[in-house]
Protein backbone atom coordinates (compact mmCIF):
# COMPACT_ATOMS: atom_id res chain seq x y z
CA UNK A 1 0.00 0.00 0.00
CA UNK A 2 1.22 3.42 -0.78
CA UNK A 3 3.03 5.29 2.28
CA UNK A 4 3.04 1.95 4.42
CA UNK A 5 6.42 1.44 5.79
CA UNK A 6 8.63 -1.05 3.31
CA UNK A 7 9.66 -4.30 4.90
CA UNK A 8 12.92 -3.65 5.31
CA UNK A 9 11.88 -0.79 7.61
CA UNK A 10 13.53 2.14 5.49
CA UNK A 11 12.19 5.10 4.32
CA UNK A 12 9.10 5.94 3.05
CA UNK A 13 8.17 7.91 -0.17
CA UNK A 14 5.68 10.34 0.99
CA UNK A 15 7.51 13.73 -0.29
CA UNK A 16 5.75 14.96 -3.86
CA UNK A 17 7.19 17.70 -5.82
CA UNK A 18 5.13 20.99 -4.11
CA UNK A 19 6.32 19.55 -0.26
CA UNK A 20 9.62 18.84 -2.60
CA UNK A 21 10.15 22.01 -3.88
CA UNK A 22 8.75 24.08 -0.41
CA UNK A 23 11.31 22.28 1.44
CA UNK A 24 14.14 23.46 -0.88
CA UNK A 25 12.86 27.00 -0.85
CA UNK A 26 12.49 27.48 2.90
CA UNK A 27 15.88 26.18 3.86
CA UNK A 28 17.46 28.53 1.20
CA UNK A 29 15.52 31.99 2.25
CA UNK A 30 15.46 31.55 6.08
CA UNK A 31 17.10 34.75 7.19
CA UNK A 32 19.93 34.57 4.69
CA UNK A 33 19.26 37.95 2.57
CA UNK A 34 17.68 39.57 5.61
CA UNK A 35 20.75 39.44 7.32
CA UNK A 36 23.33 39.18 4.71
CA UNK A 37 22.57 42.36 2.60
CA UNK A 38 23.96 44.60 4.72
CA UNK A 39 26.88 42.26 4.53
CA UNK A 40 27.36 41.78 0.82
CA UNK A 41 26.93 46.04 0.87
CA UNK A 42 30.17 46.24 3.21
CA UNK A 43 31.66 43.66 1.44
CA UNK A 44 31.35 45.28 -2.08
CA UNK A 45 31.58 49.11 -0.67
CA UNK A 46 28.42 50.01 -2.48
CA UNK A 47 24.77 49.35 -4.15
CA UNK A 48 26.62 47.44 -6.40
CA UNK A 49 26.67 44.44 -4.18
CA UNK A 50 23.74 42.77 -6.52
CA UNK A 51 26.75 41.78 -8.36
CA UNK A 52 27.03 39.14 -5.19
CA UNK A 53 23.57 37.20 -5.54
CA UNK A 54 23.86 37.40 -9.61
CA UNK A 55 26.97 35.46 -8.77
CA UNK A 56 25.72 33.71 -6.10
CA UNK A 57 22.31 32.56 -8.46
CA UNK A 58 24.84 31.35 -10.97
CA UNK A 59 26.87 29.44 -8.97
CA UNK A 60 23.83 27.98 -7.37
CA UNK A 61 22.62 27.17 -10.86
CA UNK A 62 25.76 25.35 -12.17
CA UNK A 63 25.99 23.27 -8.78
CA UNK A 64 22.44 22.95 -8.72
CA UNK A 65 22.84 21.12 -12.51
CA UNK A 66 25.16 18.82 -10.83
CA UNK A 67 23.50 17.61 -7.74
CA UNK A 68 19.93 17.13 -9.93
CA UNK A 69 21.82 14.51 -12.42
CA UNK A 70 23.06 12.75 -9.35
CA UNK A 71 20.13 13.00 -7.13
CA UNK A 72 17.76 11.83 -9.87
CA UNK A 73 20.16 8.71 -10.70
CA UNK A 74 20.72 7.56 -7.15
CA UNK A 75 17.43 8.56 -5.25
CA UNK A 76 19.09 7.24 -1.88
CA UNK A 77 18.92 9.15 1.46
CA UNK A 78 22.20 10.83 2.53
CA UNK A 79 22.83 13.19 -1.06
CA UNK A 80 26.37 13.79 -1.21
CA UNK A 81 27.39 10.18 0.68
CA UNK A 82 25.93 8.51 -1.96
CA UNK A 83 26.99 10.08 -4.70
CA UNK A 84 30.97 9.97 -3.41
CA UNK A 85 30.48 6.18 -2.53
CA UNK A 86 29.16 5.24 -5.57
CA UNK A 87 32.03 7.33 -7.64
CA UNK A 88 35.64 7.28 -5.68
CA UNK A 89 35.28 3.67 -4.41
CA UNK A 90 37.43 2.17 -6.79
CA UNK A 91 40.70 3.59 -5.86
CA UNK A 92 40.54 5.34 -2.28
CA UNK A 93 37.38 2.42 -1.12
CA UNK A 94 35.36 4.23 1.76
CA UNK A 95 37.09 7.21 2.27
CA UNK A 96 34.91 9.85 0.25
CA UNK A 97 32.28 9.14 1.86
CA UNK A 98 33.51 8.74 5.06
CA UNK A 99 34.90 12.22 5.03
CA UNK A 100 31.94 13.60 3.64
CA UNK A 101 29.83 12.41 6.28
CA UNK A 102 32.53 13.19 9.06
CA UNK A 103 32.62 17.29 7.76
CA UNK A 104 28.72 17.22 7.03
CA UNK A 105 28.21 16.72 10.26
CA UNK A 106 29.84 19.86 10.93
CA UNK A 107 28.76 22.05 8.21
CA UNK A 108 25.12 21.56 8.24
CA UNK A 109 24.15 22.52 11.53
CA UNK A 110 26.84 25.10 11.02
CA UNK A 111 24.74 26.80 8.49
CA UNK A 112 21.70 26.08 10.69
CA UNK A 113 23.12 27.92 13.44
CA UNK A 114 23.38 31.02 11.05
CA UNK A 115 19.83 31.02 10.61
CA UNK A 116 19.25 31.22 14.69
CA UNK A 117 21.49 34.05 14.85
CA UNK A 118 19.60 35.70 12.37
CA UNK A 119 16.15 34.88 14.30
CA UNK A 120 17.66 36.52 17.63
CA UNK A 121 18.93 39.65 14.97
CA UNK A 122 15.55 40.41 14.03
CA UNK A 123 14.04 39.37 17.32
CA UNK A 124 16.25 42.51 18.87
CA UNK A 125 14.04 44.71 16.84
CA UNK A 126 10.94 43.53 18.52
CA UNK A 127 12.69 43.35 21.94
CA UNK A 128 15.52 46.40 21.82
CA UNK A 129 16.37 45.52 25.07
CA UNK A 130 17.07 41.94 24.73
CA UNK A 131 20.29 41.21 26.38
CA UNK A 132 23.31 39.11 25.06
CA UNK A 133 22.33 36.52 27.79
CA UNK A 134 18.73 36.19 27.37
CA UNK A 135 19.30 36.16 23.21
CA UNK A 136 21.36 33.15 23.76
CA UNK A 137 18.53 30.95 25.56
CA UNK A 138 15.78 31.88 23.12
CA UNK A 139 17.83 30.96 20.32
CA UNK A 140 19.07 27.58 22.41
CA UNK A 141 15.14 27.25 23.29
CA UNK A 142 14.23 27.56 19.42
CA UNK A 143 16.24 24.80 18.43
CA UNK A 144 14.98 22.80 20.85
CA UNK A 145 11.78 23.15 19.86
CA UNK A 146 12.85 22.15 15.99
CA UNK A 147 13.97 18.90 16.84
CA UNK A 148 11.23 18.36 19.10
CA UNK A 149 9.05 19.04 16.04
CA UNK A 150 11.06 16.58 13.67
CA UNK A 151 10.36 14.02 15.90
CA UNK A 152 7.89 12.69 13.76
CA UNK A 153 6.53 10.95 10.94
CA UNK A 154 7.66 12.46 7.55
CA UNK A 155 4.14 12.89 6.38
CA UNK A 156 3.26 15.30 9.40
CA UNK A 157 6.45 17.39 8.33
CA UNK A 158 5.45 17.76 4.79
CA UNK A 159 2.20 19.55 5.60
CA UNK A 160 4.38 21.81 7.95
CA UNK A 161 6.56 22.22 5.50
CA UNK A 162 4.44 23.70 2.96
CA UNK A 163 2.58 26.25 5.46
CA UNK A 164 5.82 27.38 6.36
CA UNK A 165 6.61 27.31 3.01
CA UNK A 166 3.82 29.63 2.74
CA UNK A 167 4.73 32.28 5.75
CA UNK A 168 8.13 32.55 3.92
CA UNK A 169 6.60 33.83 0.71
CA UNK A 170 4.19 36.07 2.58
CA UNK A 171 6.98 37.84 4.48
CA UNK A 172 9.65 38.19 1.20
CA UNK A 173 6.55 39.41 -0.95
CA UNK A 174 5.71 42.19 2.10
CA UNK A 175 9.11 43.34 2.41
CA UNK A 176 9.23 43.81 -1.70
CA UNK A 177 5.89 45.42 -2.02
CA UNK A 178 6.68 47.83 1.11
CA UNK A 179 10.04 48.80 -1.15
CA UNK A 180 8.04 49.55 -4.12
CA UNK A 181 5.74 51.87 -2.81
CA UNK A 182 9.09 54.19 -1.56
CA UNK A 183 11.85 53.27 -4.28
CA UNK A 184 14.76 56.00 -5.11
CA UNK A 185 16.31 54.92 -7.85
CA UNK A 186 18.95 57.20 -6.70
CA UNK A 187 19.51 55.50 -3.77
CA UNK A 188 19.65 51.70 -5.59
CA UNK A 189 21.80 53.26 -8.00
CA UNK A 190 23.89 55.47 -6.94
CA UNK A 191 26.97 53.89 -7.31
CA UNK A 192 30.63 55.03 -5.60
CA UNK A 193 33.05 56.61 -8.09
CA UNK A 194 35.07 53.16 -8.81
CA UNK A 195 32.69 50.96 -8.02
CA UNK A 196 33.27 48.66 -10.87
CA UNK A 197 37.01 49.18 -11.59
CA UNK A 198 38.24 45.56 -12.81
CA UNK A 199 41.57 46.89 -12.05
CA UNK A 200 41.40 47.07 -8.63
CA UNK A 201 42.13 44.38 -5.81
CA UNK A 202 39.67 46.04 -3.81
CA UNK A 203 36.94 45.00 -6.71
CA UNK A 204 38.18 41.35 -6.67
CA UNK A 205 38.31 40.83 -3.07
CA UNK A 206 34.89 42.03 -2.49
CA UNK A 207 33.55 39.92 -5.55
CA UNK A 208 35.22 36.70 -3.72
CA UNK A 209 34.22 37.66 -0.01
CA UNK A 210 30.00 38.44 -1.85
CA UNK A 211 30.23 35.33 -3.93
CA UNK A 212 30.74 33.26 -0.43
CA UNK A 213 27.53 35.24 0.96
CA UNK A 214 25.67 34.77 -2.17
CA UNK A 215 26.06 31.06 -2.52
CA UNK A 216 25.80 31.12 0.93
CA UNK A 217 22.19 32.47 0.54
CA UNK A 218 21.17 29.64 -1.92
CA UNK A 219 22.38 27.05 0.31
CA UNK A 220 19.26 24.27 0.81
CA UNK A 221 18.41 24.10 -2.75
CA UNK A 222 19.85 20.60 -2.28
CA UNK A 223 18.16 19.47 0.60
CA UNK A 224 15.92 17.29 -1.28
CA UNK A 225 18.74 15.16 -2.59
CA UNK A 226 19.36 14.25 0.87
CA UNK A 227 15.89 13.04 1.32
CA UNK A 228 15.89 11.08 -1.91
CA UNK A 229 14.86 8.23 -0.48
CA UNK A 230 11.57 9.78 0.88
CA UNK A 231 10.64 11.75 -2.61
CA UNK A 232 7.92 10.22 -4.73
CA UNK A 233 9.21 9.71 -8.26
CA UNK A 234 12.75 10.85 -7.82
CA UNK A 235 13.95 11.03 -11.07
CA UNK A 236 11.44 13.73 -12.31
CA UNK A 237 10.74 15.36 -8.54
CA UNK A 238 14.57 15.79 -7.30
CA UNK A 239 15.87 17.65 -10.44
CA UNK A 240 12.37 19.92 -10.83
CA UNK A 241 12.68 20.27 -6.80
CA UNK A 242 16.20 21.74 -7.01
CA UNK A 243 16.29 24.18 -10.57
CA UNK A 244 12.77 25.86 -9.68
CA UNK A 245 13.96 26.34 -6.14
CA UNK A 246 16.73 28.21 -7.55
CA UNK A 247 15.12 29.96 -9.53
CA UNK A 248 12.33 30.95 -7.49
CA UNK A 249 14.73 32.31 -5.05
CA UNK A 250 16.60 34.10 -7.19
CA UNK A 251 14.38 35.85 -8.66
CA UNK A 252 13.12 36.83 -4.69
CA UNK A 253 16.47 37.72 -3.67
CA UNK A 254 17.40 39.98 -6.96
CA UNK A 255 13.86 41.77 -6.32
CA UNK A 256 14.54 42.18 -2.12
CA UNK A 257 18.28 43.59 -2.38
CA UNK A 258 17.45 46.04 -5.22
CA UNK A 259 14.42 47.13 -3.62
CA UNK A 260 15.70 47.36 -0.27
CA UNK A 261 18.70 49.48 -1.75
CA UNK A 262 16.45 51.91 -3.17
CA UNK A 263 14.66 52.55 0.53
CA UNK A 264 17.65 52.43 2.88
CA UNK A 265 20.88 54.18 1.94
CA UNK A 266 23.56 51.91 2.04
CA UNK A 267 25.69 53.84 4.36
CA UNK A 268 23.44 52.87 7.51
CA UNK A 269 23.60 49.11 6.41
CA UNK A 270 27.60 49.32 7.25
CA UNK A 271 27.07 51.49 10.26
CA UNK A 272 27.30 48.65 13.53
CA UNK A 273 25.02 51.10 15.35
CA UNK A 274 22.41 51.37 13.17
CA UNK A 275 19.03 49.07 13.12
CA UNK A 276 19.96 48.84 9.38
CA UNK A 277 22.75 46.95 9.58
CA UNK A 278 21.25 44.10 11.40
CA UNK A 279 17.16 44.34 10.65
CA UNK A 280 17.21 45.72 7.48
CA UNK A 281 13.95 44.60 6.24
CA UNK A 282 12.25 45.82 9.39
CA UNK A 283 13.79 49.24 8.81
CA UNK A 284 12.62 49.42 5.34
CA UNK A 285 8.83 48.16 6.85
CA UNK A 286 9.64 51.15 9.07
CA UNK A 287 10.60 54.00 7.02
CA UNK A 288 7.82 53.21 4.22
CA UNK A 289 4.75 51.88 6.04
CA UNK A 290 5.33 52.42 9.57
CA UNK A 291 6.33 50.63 12.56
CA UNK A 292 3.09 48.57 13.11
CA UNK A 293 4.30 46.83 9.92
CA UNK A 294 7.23 46.49 10.77
CA UNK A 295 6.28 44.50 13.16
CA UNK A 296 4.01 42.19 11.46
CA UNK A 297 6.54 41.31 8.79
CA UNK A 298 9.09 40.94 11.57
CA UNK A 299 7.27 38.41 13.08
CA UNK A 300 6.52 36.65 9.46
CA UNK A 301 10.66 36.99 8.85
CA UNK A 302 11.38 35.42 12.60
CA UNK A 303 8.96 32.72 11.07
CA UNK A 304 10.61 32.33 7.91
CA UNK A 305 14.09 31.68 9.63
CA UNK A 306 12.47 29.12 12.36
CA UNK A 307 11.03 27.24 9.36
CA UNK A 308 14.79 27.17 7.12
CA UNK A 309 16.37 25.85 10.54
CA UNK A 310 13.68 22.73 9.99
CA UNK A 311 14.09 22.27 7.18
CA UNK A 312 17.94 22.12 6.88
CA UNK A 313 17.78 19.72 9.93
CA UNK A 314 15.33 17.64 8.48
CA UNK A 315 17.67 16.90 5.60
CA UNK A 316 20.66 17.10 7.13
CA UNK A 317 20.03 14.45 9.85
CA UNK A 318 19.29 12.34 7.22
CA UNK A 319 22.77 12.02 5.71
CA UNK A 320 24.54 9.87 8.21
CA UNK A 321 21.76 6.99 7.81
CA UNK A 322 23.03 5.65 5.10
CA UNK A 323 26.66 5.82 5.77
CA UNK A 324 26.23 3.75 9.29
CA UNK A 325 23.67 1.53 7.13
CA UNK A 326 26.68 0.68 4.57
CA UNK A 327 29.13 0.15 7.73
CA UNK A 328 31.01 3.91 6.87
CA UNK A 329 29.97 5.60 10.03
CA UNK A 330 29.39 4.60 13.61
CA UNK A 331 26.67 1.90 13.46
CA UNK A 332 24.21 3.70 15.51
CA UNK A 333 23.47 6.21 12.79
CA UNK A 334 22.01 3.62 10.99
CA UNK A 335 18.80 3.20 13.36
CA UNK A 336 15.51 4.88 12.69
CA UNK A 337 12.69 5.53 15.49
CA UNK A 338 10.73 2.10 15.17
CA UNK A 339 7.25 4.00 14.74
CA UNK A 340 7.85 7.45 12.71
CA UNK A 341 10.87 5.69 10.29
CA UNK A 342 13.50 8.90 11.07
CA UNK A 343 16.65 9.00 11.73
CA UNK A 344 17.00 9.79 15.66
CA UNK A 345 20.56 9.76 16.68
CA UNK A 346 20.97 11.92 13.27
CA UNK A 347 18.57 13.99 14.13
CA UNK A 348 20.08 14.66 18.07
CA UNK A 349 23.62 14.97 16.85
CA UNK A 350 23.08 17.55 14.65
CA UNK A 351 20.70 19.55 17.09
CA UNK A 352 23.26 19.54 19.67
CA UNK A 353 25.82 20.73 16.83
CA UNK A 354 23.97 23.72 15.85
CA UNK A 355 23.35 24.51 19.21
CA UNK A 356 27.26 25.07 19.62
CA UNK A 357 27.84 26.79 15.86
CA UNK A 358 25.15 29.58 17.40
CA UNK A 359 26.78 30.21 20.82
CA UNK A 360 30.12 30.24 18.57
CA UNK A 361 28.42 32.81 15.85
CA UNK A 362 27.00 34.79 18.85
CA UNK A 363 30.16 35.58 19.88
CA UNK A 364 32.16 36.11 16.63
CA UNK A 365 30.67 37.74 13.59
CA UNK A 366 28.53 35.98 10.90
CA UNK A 367 30.55 36.38 8.21
CA UNK A 368 33.38 34.72 9.91
CA UNK A 369 31.13 32.07 10.47
CA UNK A 370 30.13 31.65 6.90
CA UNK A 371 33.52 32.12 5.78
CA UNK A 372 34.47 28.74 8.03
CA UNK A 373 31.63 26.91 7.33
CA UNK A 374 31.76 27.62 3.32
CA UNK A 375 35.70 26.07 3.27
CA UNK A 376 35.01 22.85 5.50
CA UNK A 377 32.15 22.34 2.92
CA UNK A 378 33.88 23.42 -0.16
CA UNK A 379 36.46 20.31 -0.05
CA UNK A 380 34.72 17.43 0.59
CA UNK A 381 31.70 18.28 -1.27
CA UNK A 382 31.38 20.92 -3.45
CA UNK A 383 34.72 20.21 -5.72
CA UNK A 384 35.00 15.83 -5.15
CA UNK A 385 31.30 15.87 -6.17
CA UNK A 386 31.62 17.58 -9.37
CA UNK A 387 34.39 15.47 -9.61
CA UNK A 388 32.03 12.47 -8.98
CA UNK A 389 29.96 13.04 -11.39
CA UNK A 390 32.65 13.27 -14.34
CA UNK A 391 33.44 10.00 -13.07
CA UNK A 392 30.71 8.26 -12.60
CA UNK A 393 29.88 9.77 -16.84
CA UNK A 394 33.19 7.83 -17.85
CA UNK A 395 33.08 5.16 -15.51
CA UNK A 396 29.15 3.85 -15.76
CA UNK A 397 27.90 5.20 -18.77
CA UNK A 398 25.16 2.77 -18.35
CA UNK A 399 23.49 3.96 -15.01
CA UNK A 400 20.42 5.08 -15.28
CA UNK A 401 20.08 8.97 -15.71
CA UNK A 402 16.58 9.85 -15.54
CA UNK A 403 18.08 13.71 -16.08
CA UNK A 404 21.28 14.32 -17.84
CA UNK A 405 22.62 18.03 -17.18
CA UNK A 406 22.23 20.43 -19.89
CA UNK A 407 25.09 21.55 -21.84
CA UNK A 408 27.00 19.07 -19.87
CA UNK A 409 30.40 19.65 -18.82
CA UNK A 410 30.30 23.13 -18.76
CA UNK A 411 27.91 24.18 -16.03
CA UNK A 412 30.19 21.73 -13.96
CA UNK A 413 33.84 23.52 -14.90
CA UNK A 414 31.79 26.93 -14.04
CA UNK A 415 30.69 25.44 -10.61
CA UNK A 416 34.33 24.37 -9.78
CA UNK A 417 35.84 27.55 -10.85
CA UNK A 418 33.50 29.41 -8.31
CA UNK A 419 34.08 27.31 -5.53
CA UNK A 420 37.56 27.57 -5.88
CA UNK A 421 37.25 31.12 -5.88
CA UNK A 422 35.27 31.17 -2.89
CA UNK A 423 38.50 28.62 -1.47
CA UNK A 424 41.33 30.37 -2.73
CA UNK A 425 40.14 33.96 -1.42
CA UNK A 426 38.44 32.78 2.00
CA UNK A 427 41.60 34.16 4.22
CA UNK A 428 41.79 37.44 2.61
CA UNK A 429 38.03 37.72 3.30
CA UNK A 430 38.71 36.81 7.40
CA UNK A 431 42.17 38.25 8.29
CA UNK A 432 42.98 35.94 11.42
CA UNK A 433 40.83 33.78 11.10
CA UNK A 434 42.63 31.13 9.03
CA UNK A 435 39.53 29.48 7.86
CA UNK A 436 41.54 27.73 5.27
CA UNK A 437 43.89 26.22 7.71
CA UNK A 438 40.98 25.15 10.03
CA UNK A 439 39.11 23.01 6.88
CA UNK A 440 42.03 21.52 6.14
CA UNK A 441 42.93 20.43 9.86
CA UNK A 442 39.29 19.24 9.77
CA UNK A 443 40.43 17.19 6.55
CA UNK A 444 43.28 16.00 8.38
CA UNK A 445 41.17 14.77 11.58
CA UNK A 446 38.96 12.93 9.57
CA UNK A 447 41.31 11.38 7.43
CA UNK A 448 43.10 9.96 10.79
CA UNK A 449 39.67 8.94 12.02
CA UNK A 450 38.95 7.14 8.64
CA UNK A 451 42.19 4.70 9.34
CA UNK A 452 41.46 4.21 12.80
CA UNK A 453 38.30 2.95 11.76
CA UNK A 454 39.24 1.27 8.65
CA UNK A 455 42.01 -0.72 10.66
CA UNK A 456 38.93 -2.16 12.93
CA UNK A 457 36.75 -2.56 10.27
CA UNK A 458 39.05 -4.42 8.75
CA UNK A 459 38.89 -2.57 5.14
CA UNK A 460 40.49 -0.68 2.65
CA UNK A 461 43.39 -0.24 3.16
CA UNK A 462 43.82 -2.61 5.47
CA UNK A 463 41.70 -5.21 3.81
CA UNK A 464 40.26 -5.51 -0.15
CA UNK A 465 38.33 -2.60 -1.71
CA UNK A 466 34.31 -3.50 -1.90
CA UNK A 467 32.60 -2.30 -4.86
CA UNK A 468 29.27 -1.95 -5.66
CA UNK A 469 27.34 -0.53 -8.33
CA UNK A 470 23.69 0.21 -7.22
CA UNK A 471 21.22 2.20 -9.04
CA UNK A 472 21.71 0.42 -12.19
CA UNK A 473 18.36 0.16 -14.76
CA UNK A 474 17.52 -2.71 -12.98
CA UNK A 475 16.92 -0.83 -9.40
CA UNK A 476 15.60 2.25 -11.17
CA UNK A 477 11.65 3.40 -9.82
CA UNK A 478 9.42 1.71 -12.35
CA UNK A 479 6.93 5.30 -12.33
CA UNK A 480 9.77 7.54 -13.09
CA UNK A 481 10.11 8.95 -16.20
CA UNK A 482 12.68 11.00 -17.90
CA UNK A 483 13.67 14.21 -17.50
CA UNK A 484 14.69 16.36 -20.79
CA UNK A 485 18.24 17.46 -20.10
Amino acid sequence: MSGSPPPTGGFVRRVGPFQATAINMSQMCGTGPFVTIPLMVAAFGGPQAVIGFVAGAVLALCDGLVWAELGAAMPGSGGSYVYLRQAFQYRTGRLMPFLFVWTAMLFIPLIMSTGVVGFVQYLGYLAPGLGRTQGDLIGLGVIALVVLLLWRGIEHIARLTAVMWAVMIASVVLVIAAAATDFSPHLAFGYPAHAFDLTSDRFWLGFAAGLTIGVYDYLGYNTTAYMGAEIKEPGRTLPRSVIFSILGIMAIYLLLQIGTLGVVDWHRMTDPKDIASTSVASAVLEKTWGTGAADIVTVLILITAFASVFTGLLGGSRVPYDAARDGVFFRPYGKLHPRHRFPMLGLATMGVITAIGFLIGRHTDLATLIQLLTTVMVIVQALAQIVALMVLRRRRPTLHRPYRMWLYPLPALVAFVGWCVIYGYADENSPGRHPIEWSLAWVALGCAAFFVWARLERVWPFGPKEISEEYTTADRDPDAAPVAG
